[in-house]
């Protein structure tokens, strides 16, 4: 197990559940962050809804009162991109399964990228595709149809990389759980027969990228969040410790029961407990 850094650097902070429940803070929340800001701590703002660009982040942020910037946000998407850039530098041009958010954020960090709508004629009904791409990214796409899937599993079968920003089969809403983007990669992964690479979490490879972008060694960085099955395991499995808060998806009741790399290394009512806990150990 990982072990609260005695000097903290990198603090990564989960947002539903964490940082807000839909358009309210969690109370302790903005303080926490404040302080953390105010003692030098790097902060970044993870999540793995690869619809929306980081700038939507930042103008929801500001709206509860939270001072922060695109740099400090952290999507499944710009993972994704932050790790095609330094893991695979041939990649250029990329098939874009996603909405306009995913889109938009994947062109701003310099991909040449075409949404999968955009990439056959209308007529389209299999076979080779004109173009060939380097990559195919897929993440949550509310609009996807049939047609979608074939383009984006042809490219995959003409040699371009899969990857999906995240495999959340399901989402929770006010309304219930609806489809999530791993529904959409398991369904062209089966056409194409082929396995994705996986981006968000609970996979290692966002935490990793945001490590690696700031600098830090995961023994200098913590992360803050609700869900033992995304937040804490894959803070475990990039050697990070993490701190399980009790204000979104897990309780006290669940807590207790987690075991193995879904247990934290810290447990915390809420952000003023979160706050107490990391107290002496600011860098600043």
């Amino acid at each position: 197990m990982a072990h609260l850094p005695d000097r903290l650097r990198l603090a990564i902070f989960d947002l539903d559940g964490v940082v807000y429940r839909r358009e309210r803070p969690v109370p302790g929340a903005v303080e926490l962050i404040q302080r953390l800001h105010a003692a030098g701590v790097l902060i970044r703002f993870a999540t793995n809804n690869s619809m929306v660009a980081r700038t939507g982040y930042v103008e929801r942020l500001r709206s509860m009162g939270i001072a922060t910037a695109v740099d400090e946000v952290v999507t499944s998407t710009w993972a994704t991109a932050e790790h095609l850039r330094r893991n695979e530098p041939k990649v250029g041009r990329v098939l874009a399964v996603g909405a306009p958010g995913m889109l938009e954020e994947l062109r701003a960090c310099g991909y040449a990228a075409t949404g999968a709508a955009d990439a056959a004629p209308a007529g389209y009904a299999g076979g080779p595709l004109e173009e060939r791409f380097d990559a195919v990214v897929v993440g949550l796409d509310p609009t996807i149809d049939y047609r979608r899937i074939a383009i984006a599993a042809a490219a995959v079968r003409a040699g371009a990389r899969f990857v999906a920003t995240n495999a959340d089969r399901r989402y929770p809403t006010p309304e219930g759980f609806l489809p999530g983007a791993g529904s959409i990669v398991a369904a062209i992964a089966a056409a194409c027969d082929v396995e994705p690479q996986v981006i968000g979490k609970p996979e290692p490879a966002m935490f990793r990228a945001i490590l690696a972008a700031a600098r830090i060694g995961p023994e200098q960085a913590v992360v803050i969040g609700d869900n033992p099955d995304a937040d804490v395991l894959a803070a475990r499995r990039a050697g990070i410790a993490s701190i399980l808060v009790l204000t979104g998806v897990a309780d006290r009741r669940l807590a207790e029961t987690l075991d193995g790399d879904r247990r934290p290394d810290a447990l915390a009512e809420d952000p003023y407990a979160v706050a107490a806990m990391l107290d002496g150990r600011l860098s600043g």
